[in-house]
């Protein structure tokens, strides 16, 4: 194993211990934010990925819910970052009803890219394979968040379901461009 290699397990090994303390004193009922960080500070990540979503740039929103379960690990964390991979599966899946495949692949463009060497090499791929990809891994990562935050805490998730399938039953045609209002990713 090289050098590098070697740093890079143990950069892994690291987060993983951090991570795995945090989650412990999370489970044990008590609010983690890192030494100087309030709890308002934490909800820049949930802001951030409110304009996300509404600008429909889900790469960012994600890793702004995964830069949250990161943070301010909980079951409300993760149970954020499930519903963002859900609304990534409602836009992807409204796209496909309406057959507007050049967006899906915008999507997966999205996706997959955000580095200026694309913009010479641009990844091409068939929309349509792109959507079933994309579903298939969107579907998989929000079942295991979703059992995560479940393992948390199971009767705030199953309140935090409840609110976000009355979202959707109000907005059926664009829930996925924000979270439901009283999750307050946006201030007031």
């Amino acid at each position: 194993m090289t050098a590098r290699n070697k740093a890079i397990v143990a950069r892994r090994s690291l987060r993983i211990l951090l991570a795995t303390g945090l989650l412990l004193l999370t489970i044990a009922g008590q609010e983690i934010y890192p030494p100087g960080l309030s709890a308002a500070e934490h909800r820049v990540h949930l802001e951030r990925a409110a304009v996300f979503l509404r600008a429909g740039d889900y790469r960012q929103a994600l890793e702004a819910c995964q830069a949250e379960v990161r943070d301010a690990p909980s079951a409300r964390s993760y149970v954020y970052l499930t519903y963002a991979y859900h609304a990534l599966d409602g836009y992807l899946q409204h796209l496909a009803s309406t057959d507007q495949w050049v967006r899906v692949e915008h999507l997966y463009l999205n996706l997959s890219t955000g580095r200026v060497e694309d913009l010479l090499d641009p990844p091409d791929v068939l929309a349509r394979i792109a959507k079933e990809l994309i579903q298939q891994a969107v579907q998989r990562q929000a079942d295991i968040t979703a059992a995560m935050a479940a393992r948390l805490d199971e009767p705030l998730v199953n309140q935090l379901w409840q609110e976000q399938a009355a979202w959707r039953q109000a907005r059926p045609g664009e829930w996925w461009s924000a979270a439901p209002p009283q999750w307050q990713w946006v201030r007031p």
